[in-house]
């Protein structure tokens, strides 16, 4: 048990590490490219960071002996990572902004660009709102059509991002592979660095989860509370390091749009696998879960459209709705 105990935090010390060389990475890769926070954080970091958690959902459901606990696992992932990144993840975000507001140059206040903010946000509550209707829809076809809209609507997202996108002029931090090896830094460098980064990222996330499992088992968490809580915590760490990282550094918008934009990418493109190829029959405990991260979003996103702004108190109102889950389970014996 000790020696799961000490792989876990191995594990977690990789995923740290390696958001760092993704972070510094992924900024560079914005300036060489020429986009602005948008793209880069809603979608270059969000689609990175989202590797690990997706590929859960992915080997369970399309390459498993179809068991029910494959099911389950597959489902839980996908239910369980939206409600990560919209209870814990905001509050661990909001959280960063009142633990760094003496280094922050804005103190507690956030700048963010509303307009991204809030266009992920009601993105998100709109169509995971859709996905998880679809598991009382008995209707075949009506099920693969939701599916199909959800790929089709995140390619939209994809679309409207980048062209909605504004250049940003935050201070860049010199690229860790061409300062470590001398050189002028390229996009040869700043590729490097985000793959080593993405594979730490992926091996970090596989060591904390085998062993986070082996805990879980020791303490009788069954398979779907399991697969919707403790997995999560695990795959979502990359979102919330990253956000940390750049909220520290005044970098408000990429820390949320970092947040954001996985909670897109979660909603649609895991979400429209999980009809497509399995029976999408969700438990109360799966449905409770996507309810809470429905309710945390617009608490966020009514809180943008009244005050006209972002504060890191709706934030932290995340982690009100994860404890309401937590105890959820509790009552029901995390079953």
């Amino acid at each position: 048990m000790w020696g799961n105990i000490a792989a876990l935090l191995a594990g977690l010390a990789v995923i740290l590490l390696s958001c760092e060389l993704f972070t510094n990475g992924i900024e560079w890769l914005g300036k060489k490219l020429k986009v602005g926070d948008g793209v880069v954080g809603s979608i270059f970091s969000a689609v990175g960071t989202c590797l690990p958690e997706t590929m859960i959902p992915i080997i369970a459901i399309l390459f498993s002996d179809h068991s029910k606990d494959a099911m389950d696992v597959g489902i839980g992932a996908i239910i369980g990572a939206p409600f990560m990144l919209s209870t814990l993840a905001f509050f661990i975000t909001g959280l960063g902004v009142l633990l760094f507001w003496k280094k922050r140059k804005t103190g507690l206040k956030m700048q963010v660009d509303n307009t991204i903010l809030s266009r992920d946000i009601g993105f998100f509550i709109v169509v995971y709102s859709l996905g998880i209707a679809a598991s009382f829809v008995n209707d075949g076809l009506v099920r693969y059509s939701i599916s199909v809209f959800l790929v089709i609507a995140y390619l939209y997202y994809v679309l409207l991002t980048v062209r909605n996108d504004s250049m940003s002029h935050n201070e860049l931090e010199k690229l860790y592979t061409a300062e470590l090896l001398g050189v002028k830094p390229n996009v040869f460098f700043i590729l490097v660095q985000i793959a080593v980064a993405l594979i730490g990222i992926v091996l970090g996330a596989h060591l904390f989860v085998q062993n986070l499992e082996v805990l879980a088992h020791v303490m009788n968490i069954s398979t779907l509370v399991l697969s919707l809580i403790i997995a999560p915590i695990a795959t979502e760490l990359p979102e919330k390091f990253n956000s940390v990282i750049w909220i520290s550094k005044n970098k408000d918008t990429l820390a949320l749009g970092n947040i954001t934009g996985a909670m897109v990418f979660q909603s649609c493109i895991p979400v429209a696998i999980g009809i497509y190829a399995t029976r999408w029959n969700l438990e109360l405990t799966a449905v409770v879960s996507a309810v809470l991260s429905i309710l945390s979003a617009v608490l966020t996103y009514g809180w943008i459209k009244l005050k006209g702004k972002v504060s890191p108190f709706p934030l932290i109102m995340g982690g009100l709705f994860y404890a309401v889950y937590i105890y959820f389970l509790y009552v029901r014996g995390f079953k």
